[in-house]
């Protein structure tokens, strides 16, 4: 059974519309790479999964159960958690304090502090410091530490490589496969599809607010992907 169904998900906002009937589903352990250009919906879609924008109830389902309209802790104690776009660090805490602060749902699991610092040791040296007086890439670290701090069984991404140097890139998305391998599932939004290819074992386009492609990443072609990426 799928981990996550969204079954004719729409959003407006005024008289904007993002999208309206994506339809798409997530079996367990799978790893997703969702792309598109600027202003697809993708963002939207993810924060109406966990719960940050408001859907109808049997809009989306987790675990065979309809989540639309829970609130978003609600959601979290399921088994979902989000890294955001931006990281969203709480600024005034420590690095340790902001990773403790993912574990307020008290969801069971092999995830703590001592987990978190294995996968990135260079937090656990910086683990008094202010999360914000990092580097961009030890915050995203600590946004996706944060999250894991939940024992999600689902964890959305929401571009995990924004500003940063392919260098720390390429380790951060090692992180991520290493820990979706012993069975977390993933949905990774990414700006950059060549990415998105080589993370996912799923690929999934979005472009003007609609799905316009769906395939495994292996098997689809450089031209598939440009045509549903820039709708020609």
């Amino acid at each position: 059974m799928p981990i996550v169904t969204c079954v004719q998900v729409g959003k407006s906002f005024g008289a904007e519309r993002i999208f309206a009937g994506v339809s798409f589903q997530i079996d367990p352990q799978d790893r997703i790479g969702l792309v598109g250009p600027n202003g697809a919906g993708k963002s939207t879609l993810l924060k109406t999964i966990c719960g940050l924008l408001p859907a109808l109830p049997d809009a989306i389902a987790f675990d065979g159960a309809g989540i639309g309209g829970l609130a978003t802790g609600q959601i979290v104690r399921r088994g979902i958690a989000l890294v955001p776009e931006g990281r969203r660090l709480f600024a005034s805490l420590s690095v340790e304090d902001n990773l403790r602060m993912g574990a307020h749902a008290s969801r069971p699991g092999r995830w703590n502090l001592d987990a978190i610092y294995a996968l990135f040791p260079a937090l656990r040296e910086r683990r008094v410091a202010p999360a914000t007086s990092l580097s961009g890439g030890e915050q995203q670290m600590v946004a996706i530490g944060r999250a894991l701090m939940s024992n999600p069984r689902l964890l959305l991404c929401d571009e995990l490589s924004l500003g940063l140097a392919p260098v720390l890139v390429k380790e951060i998305y090692r992180a991520l496969v290493e820990v979706c391998s012993e069975g977390l599932t993933a949905l990774i939004v990414e700006q950059d599809v060549s990415i998105a290819r080589t993370v996912s074992r799923r690929l999934v386009c979005m472009q003007e607010g609609r799905i316009t492609l769906e395939g495994a990443s292996a098997d689809l072609t450089s031209d598939q992907v440009s045509r549903a990426y820039f709708g020609v």
